[in-house]
């Protein structure tokens, strides 16, 4: 096959297996070792929201130009679960490969794909490894025959393998061995070519492979979080479960060689958020991590934070609803609610990460947020940017000083003379508090949910209930100017607008060349925190036609926009998809298209 003929370092791969069959080591292995060659490269995993069984699929999606979205092409297949074989198959692109197991019953259908049988239970038998561990590791096998179809180094795999195991060479050695005696075979008996092939690259040298939740957990550490409560939700989990990796290692004592953090799990989701919000009202940095039904279980509690002005920070990790809907799918879906969530005129501070960069970044800027305007602030991730692999570049250090907000000690007390907790002395809506124990007589009042006054004093004053109201407004309106701005690229000679936020922005940053490639010159901004800053009205404004695009079914993005400038809402286009699965950049493309036709 001539070189031309032959694509290089721009494809897909795509895993089946069943769930629960221990193929995240092998998928993981090849990601990673595509990585140390230099290819740019990310991995996504789908999988069911059984424990054990039902078809999962692996993407591992290969870009010599960077590109990190879901590829909507299938390339290359390795079809190790035959409930899904027939599917997966169909599924291949023209011109495919399809990789399955040798002793396979399922009809090979398709004469325009290639296939490669593999000895998976022989080689795996001969292995010698233990017959408990060989359906596990029978994945190892595709491991090797890729790794001679495509070029994959098997020094980078061993390297992956060694990551992976943490160095532990029992289980390093034994997965080697069916490696390699899986690339011995496909090198006596495999003659044809495959047209996918890798080669060593330069664009990772210095760069990070992590998930968003792992990031955001890093983040949270750097930013002094010293109390967590939580309790068990996918697809959030991971984020606590790298807390507890981070936090031993990060915020220990020296002196004393004790903690100074606490993780608590929490009966349920009420618990956990009212134990942060006892610990961020007695000054600790404190936060709990959900899913969109732990959410909603959070309703009453985050009105109590908001009107009585305690900081504390919720990550939500949102997934496919409503009810229970597919917890293993991605999705945008809580945006609004968490916007609005609670009874009552409650308007939440919103941060929109769309890269692990952006998790890690708001991990620690989100308390400083919290604390510097009372009130809690969500993190709005996704499974998709929290639970998958994406690279980056590695993480900055925040080195601004900790924002601990309006604080007064007790020589500011003395300092002040009379004060009130909640009286807006700077006119910005944001008043002064004191934290428990403070030693000074005027430093104690009375938290509450019900009406008060700017004294903190019980009230149910129509005109003083409406001055509290009013000053939560300006609050509010305060925030538009501190929280992150949005991202704004590609605007000149712009026709169109698109905008979004979160992960979808590989997506929109691919879909940007190919609309380019179309004759579209689209100008694009990333929202990053909710509420709006001027930019994006001033966006919005600019062109005559906004394409809003939104991974959920009702354009969420696109509705708040329009309560927000209702003048502009002739302008704004939804531009939303509620499948489960992250955006690819051909659908981003191929919608606009639709639009402008």
């Amino acid at each position: 096959m001539a070189r031309e003929d032959v694509n290089i370092n721009d494809f897909a791969i795509i895993v089946a297996t069943p769930n629960g069959s221990g193929s995240q080591t092998a998928n993981n292995t090849i990601l990673r070792a595509c990585f140390n060659m230099g290819i740019p490269v990310t991995g996504k995993n789908l999988f069911p929201s059984n424990i054990k069984g039902l078809p999962t699929w692996y993407s591992i999606r290969l870009s010599k130009d960077g590109y990190q979205a879901r590829r909507h092409k299938r390339d290359v297949l390795v079809a190790m679960n035959p409930a899904s074989f027939g599917d997966d198959l169909q599924s291949l692109e023209p011109g495919g490969i399809c990789l399955y197991p040798d002793d396979s019953r399922q009809e090979l259908s398709r004469s325009d794909v290639t296939y490669f049988p593999m000895p998976v239970k022989e080689l795996v038998k001969n292995s010698g490894v233990d017959a408990s561990l060989r359906d596990y590791i029978a994945n190892m096998v595709y491991v090797g025959v890729l790794a001679h179809l495509l070029g994959i180094e098997v020094a980078e795999i061993e390297s992956a393998l060694n990551k992976h195991f943490k160095g532990k060479q029992k289980a390093i050695a034994s997965n080697m061995n069916v490696v390699n005696a899986a690339v011995a075979w496909a090198a006596a008996n495999i003659t044809t070519q495959s047209p996918f092939r890798v080669e060593r690259m330069d664009k990772t040298q210095g760069m990070i492979m992590l998930d968003g939740n792992a990031a955001g957990a890093l983040g949270s550490v750097f930013g002094g979080v010293s109390f967590v409560a939580w309790y068990p939700i996918t697809p959030s989990t991971s984020l606590v479960d790298a807390l507890n990796d981070y936090l031993p290692e990060l915020r220990i004592n020296k002196e004393t060689n004790k903690p100074t953090y606490a993780v608590v799990q929490a009966e349920d989701e009420l618990a956990a958020i009212g134990m942060i919000i006892g610990a961020g009202w007695a000054g600790a940095r404190s936060m709990t991590a959900t899913s969109g039904p732990g959410l909603s279980l959070m309703a009453e509690f985050t009105g109590l934070a908001y009107f009585t002005e305690v900081p504390c920070v919720v990550w939500d990790v949102m997934r496919m609803g409503p009810s229970t809907g597919m917890p293993t799918r991605t999705g945008q879906t809580d945006l609004i609610s968490a916007y609005f969530l609670s009874h009552g005129d409650t308007q939440h501070v919103c941060l929109l990460p769309s890269s692990i960069k952006e998790c890690f970044e708001f991990g620690w800027r989100s308390f400083d947020l919290a604390e510097r305007l009372q009130t809690i602030v969500f993190v709005l991730s996704d499974l998709d940017l929290g639970m998958n692999q994406w690279i980056s570049e590695p993480f900055e250090y925040p080195t601004e000083p900790m924002d601990r907000g309006k604080v007064l000690d007790a020589d500011a007390l003395t300092a002040v003379g009379d004060w009130g907790r909640y009286r807006d002395v700077d006119g910005d809506g944001i008043p002064y508090r004191t934290l428990p124990g403070t030693n000074h007589p005027k430093a104690a009042y009375f938290t509450r949910g019900s009406g008060h006054n700017q004294d903190a004093k019980y009230t149910e004053r129509s005109d003083e209930w409406v001055a509290n109201l009013d000053r939560l407004a300006r609050k509010f309106e305060t925030a538009r100017t501190i929280v992150p701005t949005p991202i704004t690229v590609n605007e000149e000679n712009a026709t169109i607008g698109i905008l979004s936020y979160g992960s979808n922005d590989p997506a929109i940053i691919e879909a940007l060349d190919r609309l380019r490639e179309a004759n579209i010159n689209a100008a694009y901004q990333r929202v990053r925190a909710l509420p709006f800053t001027k930019e994006v009205g001033e966006f919005v404004a600019k062109y005559e036609r906004i394409y809003v695009v939104d991974n959920n079914y009702n354009g969420q993005m696109a509705q708040l926009l329009r309560m927000e400038y209702p003048e502009l809402a002739g302008r704004i286009i939804a531009v939303a998809s509620c499948d489960g699965l992250p955006l690819t950049a051909r659908w981003v493309t191929e919608s606009v298209q639709k639009g402008e036709a």
